[in-house]
């Protein structure tokens, strides 16, 4: 008896591996996620065209904006023991109808960001097999191999996927450094300026339709908080993980962009940007460093849209993962692996949905950037900034209940603050829908409409859960809802 239980394989566990990452590795995750070297070659050359030699500032403006979202949210961290992230955070202040709801949309959202990305995966990975062997491939052989490293990784857990993360990130970060380097010592095209920061540059026309790239470029920074289960001193990591995620970010892509725009000059930089987008800073780094570096480059693009890829994965495993814990998803999905203790159920079926959305696109034969990417992406943004509002608005209502808490005030404001500035970016990004998308005006009324429709989904579901199976309702927002911990010593005990 003892030895065939020996035998026997383990059982599936509903656990994730306790204490295996610090805040280093957390902002790896959220960083790469973001992808600094596919925003900055692939976008940011976009966003000079349509907003001139101001567009490096957007960046920060957007960066200011998020950190005053994470003041709110950080606050909450140690008031919550959920993995839930939004979820877990809009339950507690909302309530638990709008938290499934918002548990959905973040669900579609991240899948929507990390699908759409297969499409420019496998665009650059098809350019670069032909420009280093002069063969020619199909985009979606490459998405398809991008799809399957990408589960390969998740599956294995979530510290080999850290490792992975920080060698690709160092990589693509050296290489942008290096660039802005270069174009420093050599003094730019005419001399280094501060016209990004004149008064004309930052109130150009173009200015407040870029806010929709500025803001993606930061897409997946608040998942921070999806890992806390697997964090070390999740209180303390959790907080230093995502100020340090906001803040490498807006003044990396602020800098670097800065210097491109050195590179070329304040009167040409726009112009020479709209001419060739893709080719940009690939030019930059041709004129400044060499050639080698341009190819390393091409490359280090590639590497850096497969980390993005991979932690937006990790990302919707732990969404999915909470949910299932909590009855919104099937149970399966709140299974980890035995071995790896990751969430493997989850990260398999999200990566036959990402199969399936990619040979959808390939069989229609669309464009994998146009359309696979843009549109698909489109309504992941909006749906996160969505997302970042009502998550301001939770913490809003949290503490507005618990005024007597320790800093309950400072995080009401910040949360105030946040929710106002996160609105207004998001009215602006859908007036200027166009621009991100490149679509006509159904198409875009689609795109935009699928946020709040996802939502209206996740208010009827929890409805009807309420109704009609009000003990898995009861278990929406995880234990942090049921039982919130109680406050440090010190603190009153609030309401």
């Amino acid at each position: 008896m003892t030895a065939h239980t020996q035998a026997q394989p383990p059982r599936p566990s509903a656990q994730l591996k306790a204490g295996a990452l610090g805040a280093t590795g957390i902002m790896f995750m959220v960083v790469a996620a973001a992808a600094p070297l596919t925003v900055l070659a692939g976008v940011a050359p976009l966003a000079i065209s349509i907003g001139g030699i101001g567009a490096p500032a957007g960046y920060l403006a957007a960066g200011v904006v998020l950190t005053i979202f994470a003041a709110g949210f950080t606050a909450m961290n140690r008031h919550t023991r959920g993995a839930g992230a939004f979820y877990t955070y809009i339950t507690l202040g909302l309530g638990r109808t709008l938290g499934a709801a918002a548990g959905m949309l973040a669900v579609v959202s991240y899948n929507a960001l990390q699908i759409g990305a297969y499409g420019l995966l496998g665009t650059q990975s098809a350019a670069a097999f032909n420009r280093l062997t002069g063969l020619t491939a199909p985009w979606w052989l490459f998405a398809g191999v991008g799809i399957t490293l990408v589960w390969t990784l998740g599956r294995r857990g979530i510290d080999v996927g850290a490792r992975v993360l920080g060698v690709l990130l160092v990589a693509e970060t050296l290489i942008l450094m290096l660039l802005a380097a270069a174009v420093l010592i050599q003094g730019g095209n005419g001399g280094l300026t501060a016209g990004t920061f004149s008064v004309d540059a930052l109130t150009h026309p173009g200015m407040l339709a870029i806010l929709g790239f500025c803001f993606a470029a930061f897409m997946g920074f608040e998942s921070t908080a999806l890992y806390r289960s697997e964090a070390r001193r999740p209180d303390r990591a959790i907080p230093r993980a995502t100020f340090a995620s906001v803040a490498f970010l807006a003044l990396f892509y602020c800098l670097v962009a800065w210097a491109v725009v050195q590179a070329f000059g304040d009167a040409d930089a726009a112009a020479a940007a709209a001419a060739d987008p893709p080719g940009l800073f690939f030019s930059a780094m041709d004129s400044y460093v060499g050639g080698w570096a341009g190819d390393v480059m091409y490359v280090l693009v590639l590497t850096s849209v497969l980390a993005s890829q991979l932690a937006f994965h990790n990302a919707i495993n732990r969404y999915s993962f909470s949910l299932a814990g909590d009855g919104l998803l099937p149970p399966v999905l709140g299974r980890s692996h035995p071995r790896f203790l990751s969430p493997a159920n989850a990260g398999a079926v999200q990566s036959v949905l990402a199969a399936v959305v990619v040979s959808a696109f390939a069989v229609a034969g669309a464009d994998p950037y146009l359309q696979l990417m843009l549109m698909v992406n489109t309504p992941g943004v909006l749906g996160v900034l969505t997302l970042q509002a009502l998550t301001s608005a939770a913490v809003l209502a949290y503490f507005l209940r618990r005024r007597r808490l320790r800093g309950a005030t400072t995080a009401s404001t910040f949360a105030a603050l946040a929710m106002a500035l996160l609105a207004l970016a998001l009215w602006f990004i859908v007036a200027q829908i166009g621009l991100l998308t490149g679509a006509g005006t159904a198409q875009n009324a689609f795109l935009v409409g699928l946020v709040p429709a996802v939502l209206i989904v996740g208010i009827g579901w929890a409805l009807h859960l309420k109704r009609h199976r009000p003990d898995i309702h009861a278990l929406i927002g995880g234990q942090d809802v049921r039982s919130p911990p109680a406050p440090a010593p010190g603190d009153p005990s609030g309401p």
